[in-house]
């Protein structure tokens, strides 16, 4: 073997990766990839130090639950751990249409589809049906996962000013084309915590002959009936022509859902590459999802008190003079305006047992920069007061 004694050229793609600014920033500040050593419903272990997770979409709390817990480990024991293959092929087992014939039923639609990722149902719930001609009108908030999905369907797209049906209507009047339009908006925008005004946006699309798309991965399990979400909350199962979301969040699973009629979903599984090309959720997940859905039904006082403990914890930050962007929901954004403001009250907070998230530009807009904190039915009132103690500490730091 021979070596060149001279050295090879630095490739720009491995200079680009140890330069970059914000890798380097993250690792100054770590914000963010802390991995828990352990949890027990809200209480979690960091570093050796008891915590209070403040941060977790598990609205419900049910990820706890003895009845979810034993469902996932009775499924695998009976399936083992994974499918090991894609639905069209080798990977749907008979669990996969029982979760999704129950989502239909609970959400009032003929048909769903399960993928093992939120963010591959979301995607396909736009890359399946738009494409290049179409014109999509998004909300310029909507998550990430819909705006890959409308990049991937190679249709034009026009933003509207976030949650503003006068803006929607203003764009589709002055759009003067034929082609094929949609509307995608979420029903609870996570890092605002803003419930979508759907009965005014539907109305809208259906004058304008829209296909409508929502997102509904944090108003599933937190609005409506037992739970059933933003379309239900506004008694609007007609205006709404797909809906998709999370499994990771109030059903305390992993993966993900797009439900509609049976005509949308048989094109989605004939047509979508997410689901065409990705291995099936796995039986445990599965099982897990079933089972919270069923406690979702049969045991409301999870969601009274999660309501409940948002009320109080939205009183608290209130009386501390705190912007909560006007959030509606338990998913409560403390807006501080700054990335030089946002550090040390996150900082401040951690030092006090409080985990949390920052969120700054331009993962929100300019002037947005804020802590991200979600409200669950497993916080308990004394946790309440503690965090109520680190918040008034918090804001001294400021």
């Amino acid at each position: 073997m021979t070596f060149s004694i001279f050295p090879k050229a630095k490739s720009p793609i491995l200079a680009r990766c140890r330069d970059d600014y914000v890798t380097k920033m993250r690792h100054r500040y770590a914000p963010y990839y802390h991995a828990l050593e352990a949890q027990k419903g809200t209480n979690i272990k960091l570093d050796g130090r008891d915590m209070i997770m403040l941060s977790s979409n598990d609205y419900l709390g049910l990820s706890f639950h003895p009845k979810v817990i034993e469902a996932g480990r009775e499924a695998l024991l009976k399936w083992g751990t994974s499918t090991t293959g894609a639905r069209p092929s080798n990977g749907s087992r008979r669990y996969h249409l029982e979760l999704e014939e129950k989502l239909a039923v609970f959400l009032g639609r003929e048909a769903c589809h399960v993928h093992s990722a939120g963010y591959l149902s979301c995607m396909s719930a736009i890359a399946s049906f738009a494409q290049k001609g179409d014109v999509i009108l998004a909300d310029k908030n909507i998550h990430s996962c819909l705006w890959d999905g409308i990049r991937l369907s190679n249709a034009s797209v026009e933003r509207f000013s976030h949650n503003n049906p006068d803006d929607l209507r203003t764009v589709l009047t002055t759009l003067n084309t034929p082609a094929p339009k949609f509307v995608v908006v979420e029903g609870v925008y996570s890092m605002e915590g803003h419930i979508c005004r759907l009965p005014e946006i539907t109305e809208i699309a259906e004058a304008h002959d829209c296909f409508t798309i929502l997102d509904d991965a944090h108003g599933f399990g937190v609005l409506g009936r037992e739970g059933r979400g933003t379309i239900d909350h506004f008694g609007l199962n007609e205006g709404v022509d797909v809906v998709c979301g999370s499994l990771s969040k109030a059903l305390a699973s992993t993966g993900g859902f797009v439900a509609g009629s049976r005509d949308v979903i048989e094109y989605l599984r004939s047509h979508s590459k997410q689901t065409i090309f990705s291995a099936a959720l796995c039986p445990s997940q599965a099982a897990v999802a079933i089972a919270s859905l069923e406690v979702m039904q049969t045991e409301p006082e999870h969601h009274e008190r999660l309501w409940s403990n948002t009320r109080k914890y939205r009183a608290m930050l209130k009386h501390l003079g705190l912007d909560l962007w006007e959030s509606e929901t338990p998913a409560v954004p403390i807006v501080l305006g700054s990335k030089e403001r946002v550090y040390p009250f996150w900082k401040a907070l951690l030092d006090k047992g409080i985990f949390t998230v920052m969120s700054i530009a331009p993962a929100v807009p300019a002037g947005k920069d804020l802590i991200r904190t979600a409200i669950s039915a497993m916080h308990t009132d004394e946790q309440l007061e503690r965090i109520a103690e680190a918040m008034a500490y918090a804001v001294k730091k400021l």
